[in-house]
């Protein structure tokens, strides 16, 4: 095969993250202790995986990041927007992810890494009070101002690219209107201060603008609009969504597709989680937390294929709960319980028990999507970038089909687009003669 032209990753890449508490603040300290030699990117397929080339004879197995041309996280420059944290270091302190011994080691640098002020609504973070905040009324200039701190932060810090992944709040939930239809409607509706227009597709917009791919770690109404897509073709700059795929549901895209590989029926799953950190308060409101609904209640549906195998999945109860907890501050818990039937329809049943800690899941997401949104912009990939729904709750499609939500596929599909846009043949495991 022949190997697609990807530019070289020169100089330094900055990682903008709209949201600088426990997820982005987590994830500057791993980095940092990764260069630092203090702790190896635990949980980062792209720093921690091989990759198999060729045929199992051939014996050719390198780590992704010496196989495919990523930016080195030597090179990578920190930076992006809060409504509340002062620094990255008060980030980490406040979310309480990190123990103090551990950042002691990381407290200059992430003292350093101070954010800039916020494009903030609390309409659609009703539980959030906003204190580093653009004095901007209007969003049409909120969008320029943001365009503006991103050329600023490219040229202070001498950044040769630059990538954003959205790791703020859950949004109050929306559906798409009139103002998202087309790119020339969504910049009217900037102008008009259209009240369908959230932050976050502000920054996506402004990202684009900026030739910055846009990657959505929450499940936010904005990289899968028709006007950001659009745009995201026009100007030739990646987009990915939705919602950083950590605990509960990384459990679910587990576990359904083993299910569905034995043909063992699914009656019902409930799912219910405790948190406590500002997701948790967040998503105490109904409206914050619809919108996460909706993206977790999607995942068994895609992966078990009810429409195919409607005797085993076409009446599942599936329920998600989530509580809002102080006392369990960012280790989540999620409790699911399954119902599954075999054999002449008896039942049986599967307990979950996930104590995780769900910033130290989605760290490393954010530098995978980071470092691979990269590598698309300079392989001259645009658009919907679906080949990275590994990392994602809700993927967005880049065609008509829906995405794949089964994990173990998702996997193929990044691994054989990285061998694919490197010159070699995809993998397909068959021992066909």
């Amino acid at each position: 095969m022949t190997s697609r032209q990807i530019a070289p990753a020169t100089g330094k890449l900055g990682v903008l993250t709209p949201g600088m508490g426990a997820v982005a603040s987590t994830f500057i300290a791993g980095v940092i202790a990764a260069r630092k030699g203090i702790s190896p990117p635990i949980g980062s397929v792209s720093q921690m995986a091989h990759i198999r080339l060729g045929t199992k004879e051939e014996d050719r197995n390198p780590l992704i990041r010496e196989f495919a041309p990523l930016a080195e996280l030597d090179d990578i420059v920190f930076g992006g927007w809060d409504p509340i944290s002062p620094n990255a270091m008060e980030a980490a302190k406040t979310s309480g992810v990190l123990q103090g011994n551990d950042l002691d080691a990381l407290s200059a640098e992430m003292e350093g890494i101070v954010p800039m002020e916020a494009v903030f609504d609390q309409r659609w973070v009703s539980r959030l009070d906003g204190v580093r905040v653009k004095d901007i009324p209007n969003k049409w200039d909120q969008a320029l101002a943001l365009i503006a701190d991103i050329a600023n932060f490219k040229e202070q810090n001498d950044c040769d690219r630059l990538v954003m992944v959205w790791c703020g709040s859950t949004e109050a939930y929306q559906e798409p209107s009139e103002v998202h239809a087309t790119v020339a409607s969504f910049e009217q509706g900037l102008k008009d201060n259209d009240d369908n227009i959230s932050p976050s597709q502000i920054y996506c917009y402004a990202a684009l603008q900026s030739d910055v791919p846009y990657a959505n770690g929450a499940p936010n109404l904005t990289t899968d609009l028709d006007c950001m897509i659009e745009l995201s073709n026009s100007l030739g700059v990646p987009i990915a969504g939705k919602d950083f795929k950590t605990g509960q549901t990384l459990m679910k895209t587990l576990l359904a597709p083993g299910l569905k590989a034995r043909m063992l029926g699914v009656r019902g799953w409930f799912s219910t989680n405790i948190l406590g950190n500002r997701d948790g308060e967040v998503l105490d409101d109904p409206e914050n937390f619809k919108s996460k609904e909706v993206s977790k209640l999607g995942v068994l549906h895609g992966i078990l294929q009810p429409d195919l195998y409607p005797d085993l999945y076409g009446n599942i109860d599936h329920v998600v709960r989530i509580n809002y907890y102080p006392p369990r501050g960012d280790n989540k818990e999620g409790w699911d319980n399954i119902d599954i039937f075999g054999w002449l329809g008896y039942p049986m049943q599967i307990k979950v028990d996930f104590l995780c800690r769900d910033s130290i899941l989605a760290a490393p997401i954010v530098l995978d999507l980071a470092l691979f949104m990269d590598l698309a912009h300079r392989a001259g990939s645009s658009g919907v970038q679906e080949w990275l729904s590994f990392y994602l709750k809700a993927p967005q499609a880049a065609g008509d089909s829906p995405a794949e939500q089964d994990l173990f596929i998702q996997q193929t599909k990044l691994k054989n687009t990285l061998r694919e846009w490197m010159g070699e043949e995809p993998v397909t495991h068959s021992e066909a003669g």
